[in-house]
């Protein structure tokens, strides 16, 4: 099996160019990662496909790039998943309901887009039934496990395609969104979830959920690959009445741009205190917070809004009369065999089929002064952020109270479409549990590309590095692949620039004293950006002034601790710590420099940052 660094778009298209892989020797491969991960009895991981093509419905697709000219296709044997309620030729598609099967004929639309631009399809994903629920437990074939524990649920209802991307079987894959389905899998499995412009990518050949709100989304573990994947996806199609025009490709500025130099200050949109809604968890809040003070380093400015309309807008999807267009889709199936549906998805849907028309236009009259409320909102903002799941639940809450935590799950995502926005969901840290946090930034219709830019330059400003599980740490012992860096001030836990340390993955391993050879300075802030920061500096053993300075250490990813470091502005630094056990780790220094600046305080005397902010 051929070993690569990874399945992005320019590892595979590098490898291609360079001719040290083929699209044949890649397919052959997947074929049998996949098929050992599926023999992993203790996740469950067959779970997340419905259909794979077999190894010789692989090399065919493969072999037929071998005579076309790779510099010329975009997504040139670039490996994806597709969610099971998206038509793929000659392959079954079920909407995760055995009796609902049908093999389709052709493939749907934006699929086929793909795969003449190059891609390889590599097989049906698992999803909750007929794409009803976040939750990604609703089907007859099996519950896919988290991509980080198998204690949590995926989320859903694109679970399968979530996971087929986290777990590295594909550089992409196709879900659909019409509730938050394409952005609540991608916060839970630490991956970008792409929910486009309403009619941006074509729903011909998709088995409808809510067919007037319904959108493909994608999934990718890099915004750059998913502005990649959307340029090929976002292609007109006339036999789509719900298709628009696609303004997002022709007015859009290039990737990378949106926050760039010119554009130095941008301002995003956060709901007021009291209308954020973290059910019960604080380690969320904390993560959520960090996010926008992340946003704010970055050069943006916070307004608090108004979010009633948003979330007014959100209760109509399944307390109105939309409910209705799930069971107009499913109507036949549901009549004839009801006993084929998942019991929570038939209580859902059969709550539709009496839905009356003047309930409807009722609705409706009330969803268009939603809408121009939260328009306005908008109007004045570059975007609004909010978490994209307001908590995490395990397999088994869910089980013991499955209507109102999938609800919970769709307080920031379930009003999205209805509202006509365009959206991105993007990893923003991690809990202490090491399951992953993610946040969603909207903005109007056709701001797809700058929304995708948005997540870019966050990655990129501070990379969010796949998680490792954190090992067995003894007090002589660091594990391989983990730096020790030692901190004294605002980078300790709770403090305000912790979160440069946990959304690195890093944690912490103890609280201990520096050897007796220091001195301890305050910095004065610089700007509005840079509180005030210790220095450390240390000085001649038989210096009467050395003092002890209490300090933690905290074990960071090796891969993650030069994006660390390169935050650090002057004059501190990173140079060797001595403890008071003996033990040299990196850590904050000072430059003695910084000492010639009347305005830095010496305070020796207290040994504690702590302190010091406390009696400031």
């Amino acid at each position: 099996m051929i070993t690569l660094p990874d399945l992005s778009i320019t590892t595979l298209s590098e490898a291609y160019a360079s001719g040290t892989l083929t699209p044949s020797e890649l397919v052959r491969s997947l074929h049998e990662k996949i098929s050992n991960v599926e023999t992993e009895s203790e996740n469950n991981s067959s779970s997340i496909w419905i259909h794979r093509l077999s190894e010789k419905e692989l090399l065919d697709h493969a072999k037929r790039l071998d005579s076309l000219n790779a510099s010329t296709l975009p997504l040139y044997g670039i490996p994806f998943a597709i969610k099971d309620n998206i038509d793929l030729e000659n392959s079954p598609t079920t909407a995760a309901c055995p009796d609902f099967k049908y093999f389709a004929n052709e493939s749907a639309y934006v699929v086929q887009q793909l795969i003449n631009a190059g891609a390889i399809p590599i097989g049906k994903t698992n999803m909750d039934q007929f794409a009803t629920g976040l939750v990604g437990v609703r089907s007859p074939y099996g519950t896919p496990d988290n991509a980080c524990s198998p204690k949590f649920i995926p989320g859903g209802s694109s679970s399968g395609s979530a996971l087929a991307v986290a777990r590295d079987l594909v550089t992409f894959s196709l879900g659909t969104d019409t509730a938050g389905s394409g952005r609540v899998p991608a916060s839970l499995n630490n991956i970008v979830g792409i929910k486009p412009t309403k009619g941006l990518l074509s729903c011909t050949g998709v088995v409808p959920a809510c067919k007037s709100l319904d959108c493909v989304s994608i999934f990718t573990k890099s915004a750059k690959d998913a502005e990649s994947v959307l340029q090929i996806a976002a292609s007109f199609d006339p036999a789509d009445p719900y298709a628009v025009e696609n303004k997002a490709l022709t007015e859009a500025s290039p990737l990378r741009s949106y926050l760039s130099s010119e554009n130095e200050s941008f301002s995003f949109g956060v709901p007021h205190k009291s209308q954020l809604n973290f059910f019960g968890n604080q380690e969320a809040e904390t993560l959520f917070s960090q996010s926008l003070h992340k946003l704010e380093d970055m050069g943006g400015k916070r307004v608090e809004i108004d979010f009633s309309p948003f979330l007014a807008a959100a209760s109509l999807l399944y307390e109105g009369p939309w409910v209705a267009e799930r069971f107009v889709a499913t109507e036949n199936i549901l009549k004839q065999s009801p006993e084929s549906f998942h019991p929570i998805t038939q209580k859902i849907i059969s709550g539709g089929e009496h839905l009356t028309a003047a309930s409807a236009f009722k609705a409706e009259y009330k969803l268009k002064a939603l809408k121009r409320l939260s328009d306005d909102i908008l109007k004045q903002l570059d975007f609004i952020i909010t978490p994209t799941n307001g908590t995490i639940y395990t397999k088994e809450e869910v089980a013991e109270n499955p209507i109102e935590l999938n609800s919970n799950l769709g307080y920031y995502t379930n009003f999205m479409n209805l509202l006509d926005f365009s959206a991105v969901a993007f990893p923003a840290g991690f809990y202490k549990n090491n399951m992953p946090f993610g946040v969603t930034a909207f903005a109007p219709a056709f701001h797809d590309h700058k929304l995708i830019d948005l997540a870019d330059q966050f990655q990129a400003y501070l990379p969010i590095i796949t998680k490792k599980p954190f090992p067995e740490i003894t007090p002589d012992n660091i594990p391989d692949g983990w730096n020790p860096v030692v901190v004294c001030g605002a980078h300790l836990e709770g403090l305000a620039l912790n979160w440069q340390l946990t959304q690195r993955n890093a944690k912490l391993w103890k609280k201990t004293e520096t050897a007796p050879l220091y001195n301890f300075y305050a910095l004065p802030p610089i700007g509005d950006k840079i509180p005030p920061r210790p220095g450390v500096l240390r000085v001649a053993e038989d210096d009467s002034s050395a003092i002890s300075i209490k300090v933690e250490v905290w074990l960071i990813p090796t891969e993650n601790f030069g994006s660390f470091v390169s935050n650090i502005p002057a004059p501190l630094g990173i140079g060797k710590v001595l403890l008071k056990d003996g033990n040299n780790y990196p850590g904050f220094i000072c430059e003695p420099y910084a000492l010639d600046d009347p305005t830095v305080k010496n305070i020796s005397q207290l040994a504690d940052w702590r302190k010091f902010i406390s009696e400031k």
